[in-house]
């Protein structure tokens, strides 16, 4: 009996003993060098809500092709992301849903040259199989909750251009700070109408059903890319906007409802 119980304590100091010697496990073969991670450049881009779907496509592509760079984005309303540049936010490329909020950071010197890469026009989405009978920007619209962008934002901007050429007067149940925020609204059924972007519909699909808005055409948002003028990053930030003008980016984005400034 004695002699068992002194094996534990053999056992406990051999253990110790292996431990104080630091020798390793047998199977590992792990070079310092081999789990040193990879260094990653982060380019961060600010766009505008409208744009989340097709940048987020477009940032395949290029990382595909500049191995270890890591696009980050900020979706969100355009005026926003102004207000967050002028505050110090660390930004290398601007994509604006207008040309006037753009304006707000070249009159600021944030930004270099500006180039306008895709336009964009209004439509009114219902929520499936359009339960409210929305036929269009009319009486229609009566008794609907109806949800548009607010009017310091591009898409809100451009909806009070629109509803002044064709004299309407519209009566939303809320004002939203980004056209992501309309759509989603929307397709969740929290409202029974919204007007977004052509690109928002579609990028909706199911979601939602598409009613034109006749007349349309009569209001055209242009969308301007730029790099941001204290970027330590700009060679990269070049081609970011090279890739957004190139064929296969203008494919992207006209695919997705956007019509590419040369149109």
């Amino acid at each position: 009996m004695r002699s068992l119980r002194i094996l534990p304590i053999v056992g406990a100091a051999a253990l110790a003993l292996a431990a104080c010697t630091g020798s390793a496990p047998a199977d590992s073969t792990a070079s310092p060098e081999a789990t040193q991670p990879a260094e990653t450049i982060v380019l961060n881009v600010y766009a505008a809500a409208s744009l989340t779907e097709t940048f987020g496509e477009l940032e395949h592509v290029f990382e595909e092709a500049n191995p270890g760079v890591d696009v980050r984005f900020n979706f969100a309303g355009s005026q926003d992301l102004v207000t967050q540049l002028g505050e110090g936010a660390d930004v290398d490329v601007l994509a604006t849903a207008n040309e006037s909020t753009m304006k707000k950071a070249a009159d600021a010197s944030q930004v270099d040259a500006q180039t306008i890469f895709v336009t964009n026009t209004l439509t009114l989405i219902t929520t499936p199989g359009n339960p409210a009978g929305v036929t269009g920007l009319d009486s229609s619209l009566d008794g609907v909750k109806l949800v548009i962008c607010a009017p310091e934002v591009p898409c809100g901007k451009l909806t009070k251009t629109l509803t002044e050429k064709l004299g309407v007067t519209l009566n939303p149940v809320s004002e939203e700070q980004a056209v992501t925020d309309v759509r989603g609204k929307v397709s969740s059924g929290q409202a029974d109408a919204g007007i977004v972007y052509k690109t928002d519909a579609l990028a909706e699909g199911d979601a939602v059903d598409t009613v034109a808005i006749q007349g349309a055409d009569e209001a055209v948002n242009k969308y301007p890319i730029a790099l941001v003028s204290a970027s330590t990053k700009k060679d990269l930030g070049q081609k970011w906007i090279d890739l957004v003008l190139s064929a296969d980016g203008q494919k992207i984005l006209e695919d997705a409802g956007f019509t590419p400034a040369a149109k």
